[in-house]
């Protein structure tokens, strides 16, 4: 599945676009002023993601790479 697929997947199941995650994290402190923390594990993510909004691993990963800056909204 492309990076978009995932994007547009979460979207529909959860009704959450990538700036929502991005407010939602910041909120959580998970990321500061945009950036995810130093202390921020991968794992801290996915858990929040699966418990909060029963995402998968693989889509949690996803807003994991959106919240790291390894993908954006432009990324395949």
């Amino acid at each position: 599945m492309s990076f978009q697929g995932y994007l547009k997947t979460i979207l529909a199941k959860t009704g959450k676009g990538p700036d929502d995650f991005r407010k939602l994290a910041e909120e959580k402190g998970f990321t500061a002023n945009g950036q995810l923390k130093a202390s921020t594990k991968a794992g801290d993510i996915v858990q929040w993601l699966k418990t909060d909004y029963e995402l998968g691993q693989g889509h949690a990963m996803a807003i994991y790479a959106l919240l790291k800056g390894i993908k954006d909204e432009n990324s395949d």
